[in-house]
């Protein structure tokens, strides 16, 4: 039986591929989730595996289930269709709010309720996966360590595949366009509109400009006004990034929509067992002045096993009341050494000297691998 008086999570979108993840997370680390969802069969068969409470309910009647929850870990994509009603009802219930999305839009409308939330006495902490968790962390860290830092550059490169929710998240946000942010404000531009070559500690790869949370949330942590994120493809990601804008007019189509989801539900899931034990991610971080430079880079483990991982610590962390209320981050609520707690990760500093020259330099156009 769970402990009446221990404080209670609330896992939405229990069902989905990350979300079963976390749900075996937070077991593990010795909580007893209540599982929750807008599939009631769904649903149930996730609280009966895992002899769970579980509860279904859309999210736009999330008031009236929330009130004898501590805090809810929403793992139910695309944000941009959850995010708002949750966080509105995590709110007006006085539940810690937490997500795992990367949608930067979503992170700029959940910012805008910090106050909201402050004053119900509520956390609001979105990203607590692999997006945000390790970028922002490094992000932290290197303002640390250049204090006076204008220019904030992040990249990623990971293993393995993506998740239906993912792949959903992807293809809603195909042509709708990317983000940098720009002496403090964000402004739009294409996706994969800059390239650069970045040297992960494996070699250098080819990666592209991508609209990640960070252009957001890392602006929010470090205050740093320029933010831009890549992200390392082989030459057919690039082209197909390339594409994107044009299939806008396409992908908009509901029936499109309707049909291409009903294809990954049937059709696509995320990486295997195997795959999550052996593959692992690298992240890179570079801020600079007019007059110095410094990078940082990290390794992880695969993508889902640190998102979590990283999303069941830091509801613990929420849950033992050490998380400050309104709008946060990763590292603002926590700071930049969060990321180490996880196991597996592993954080290596380079002074200038050791920092390649082209690693970073822009370049022109997509060239070839």
């Amino acid at each position: 039986m769970p402990d009446p008086d221990a404080p209670r999570l609330l896992v939405y979108g229990a069902y989905g591929y990350t979300g079963r993840l976390v749900v075996e997370s937070a077991i593990d680390r010795g909580y007893d989730p209540i599982v929750a969802g807008r599939d009631a069969r769904k649903t149930r068969g996730v609280a009966t595996a895992n002899d769970l409470r579980g509860r279904s309910f859309p999210v736009a009647d999330a008031d009236d289930h929330l009130g004898d929850v501590d805090a809810v870990l929403n793992c139910a994509g695309p944000f941009a269709e959850t995010a708002d009603a949750m966080v509105g009802a995590c709110i007006d219930t006085g539940t810690h709010y937490l997500d795992i999305t990367g949608e930067l839009p979503v992170f700029e409308r959940i910012r805008r309720r910090g106050p909201d939330a402050a004053g119900a006495g509520v956390t609001l902490l979105p990203g607590v996966g692999f997006d945000v968790v390790p970028t922002d962390c490094l992000a932290t860290h290197l303002h640390d360590r250049l204090p006076g830092a204008t220019h904030l550059s992040l990249a990623l490169d990971a293993d393995g595949g993506v998740s239906p929710g993912t792949l959903k998240t992807v293809l809603s946000d195909a042509g709708s366009g990317g983000a940098v942010r720009r002496d403090g404000v964000l402004r739009a531009e294409p996706v994969g509109a800059r390239t650069r070559v970045v040297d992960f500690g494996e070699g250098l790869r080819r990666a592209v400009s991508i609209p990640w949370g960070d252009v957001s949330t890392a602006y929010h942590t470090t205050g740093i006004p320029n933010v831009d994120v890549y992200l390392a493809l082989p030459r057919a990601g690039r082209t197909a990034v390339a594409l994107a804008p044009y299939l806008d007019s396409v992908l908009d189509v509901d029936a499109v929509q309707r049909g291409l989801s009903w294809l990954i539900d049937r059709y696509v899931d995320g990486p295997d067992p195997a795959t999550r034990a052996a593959g692992g991610a690298r992240v890179w971080g570079e801020v600079r002045t007019a007059d110095d430079r410094l990078v940082s880079r990290l390794r992880t483990p695969e993508t889902y096993r640190f998102t979590a991982d990283a999303a069941t610590l830091i509801a613990g962390k929420v849950l033992d009341g050490d998380a400050p209320e309104g709008y946060q981050t990763p590292a603002s609520a926590f700071g930049p050494d969060l990321v180490l707690e996880i196991p597996g990760v592993e954080r290596v500093d380079l002074v200038a000297d050791e920092v390649v020259a082209r690693e970073s330099s822009p370049v022109e156009g997509v060239a070839s691998d």
